[in-house]
């Protein structure tokens, strides 16, 4: 009997209006420059006699609004000649800007070396920098199992026809992709070991890298074979287990890092550990919690959140219908491919970089 699956009646879609400003590391290239002295002030007497009013005893005015103001962004340059930005500071905002300049191309791989430069610096990344690195990786890693997945379809059709030669070509092709299947993951993997998750400092970013971690090596999982599909599959639950316990302690239920996480741990439980049980369980779990306290959903979380919600209830929907035995709906779906597969959640697209004034 098919697993019931509670509804998903949300509230009339909310206007999320929200002022989108853009850091000012995205205008680090067009910041202006403070590494020289301001010119001295004029010398005229009247200037002297204002400026000697302004700085005199008692003046209520100076005592209010000083002279020289300080900016947490751009430091005074009057008491040093210099800024006060780390040398840190100063290549993480080239190397963000940069990444930035990369996604808008589309050239994900050289996304991934900036962002892995700024992973590689050291601290706690902004949640801007982290999801640029999420987004990296998981343009580079998408295509190609985009790619294993069609060669491998077309690798069984050969089968089935008895396509020896064919099939050779095939396997050693889909060999390379699998190998850059590998290095891509063990890449990101060590990155978040050494430099990620030791540096991670709150709850959320706790999360973030534990559930990350999980889906890479779930990803190894998915091509590999004998001892090395248990080692990976070992090791994804593992993260994803530890994602878990952080999150049910630091996180509400409808916070979408915590969506996300049982999103991804639910199709682990699926398609690595061939457990459509234990799948839907988790999967139901996490939508019911959700729904209980989507009354108390903020504004800014609200369109990320709902959405992990609707891609939780479609899995449920392909799971529960698969095990009741549907078969002219299971054909639908096989026929569709990459439809079939279950839904995984996507990292937030980072910001764009601000477009230049029309002159």
């Amino acid at each position: 009997m098919a697993t019931e699956v509670r509804e998903l009646n949300l509230p009339p879609q909310k206007l999320l209006l929200s002022l989108l400003r853009p850091p000012l590391s995205a205008f680090s290239s067009r910041a202006p420059s403070f590494s020289q002295p301001l010119s001295p002030p004029s010398s005229s007497p009247r200037s002297a006699r204002l400026r000697a009013r302004a700085r005199a005893p008692g003046n209520a005015f100076a005592d209010k609004m000083p002279f020289v103001k300080e900016s947490k962004h751009f430091p005074s340059p009057l008491s040093s000649g210099r800024t006060k930005w780390s040398d840190r500071d100063s290549q993480n905002n080239s190397k963000t800007f940069l990444a930035r300049l990369c996604e808008q191309a589309e050239r994900y791989d050289e996304m991934v070396t900036y962002m892995k430069e700024v992973a590689q610096l050291g601290g706690e990344l902004t949640v801007d920098e982290r999801n640029l690195l999420s987004v990296a990786y998981k343009n580079v890693v998408g295509t190609r199992r985009a790619s294993w997945r069609i060669i491998s379809s077309i690798e069984q059709k050969e089968e089935s026809k008895g396509s020896d030669k064919h099939v050779s070509t095939i396997k050693e092709y889909r060999s390379k992709i699998e190998l850059e299947l590998e290095k891509v993951c063990e890449d990101v993997l060590d990155v978040l070991d050494k430099s990620l998750i030791p540096n991670a400092a709150t709850g959320e970013s706790k999360v973030f890298y534990h559930k990350m971690k999980g889906d890479y090596h779930r990803y190894l999982a998915e091509f590999a074979s004998g001892e090395k599909r248990k080692t990976a599959a070992t090791a994804a639950h593992e993260a994803y287990k530890n994602a878990t316990d952080v999150a049910q302690t630091e996180l509400t239920p409808t916070h979408p890092i915590r969506l996300g996480l049982a999103l991804n741990f639910s199709v682990f439980y699926y398609e690595i550990l061939n457990s459509p049980d234990r799948a839907c369980h988790l999967a139901k779990q996490a939508f019911d919690d959700a729904i209980a306290e989507l009354d108390s959903l903020s504004e800014e979380s609200y369109r990320d959140s709902t959405l992990i919600m609707q891609l939780l209830r479609d899995n449920l929907t392909l799971w529960t219908s698969s095990d009741s035995g549907d078969a002219e709906a299971g054909e639908a779906k096989k026929e569709e491919g990459e439809a079939a597969k279950p839904a995984e959640e996507e990292p937030k697209p980072a910001e764009e970089p601000a477009p230049e004034a029309a002159s």
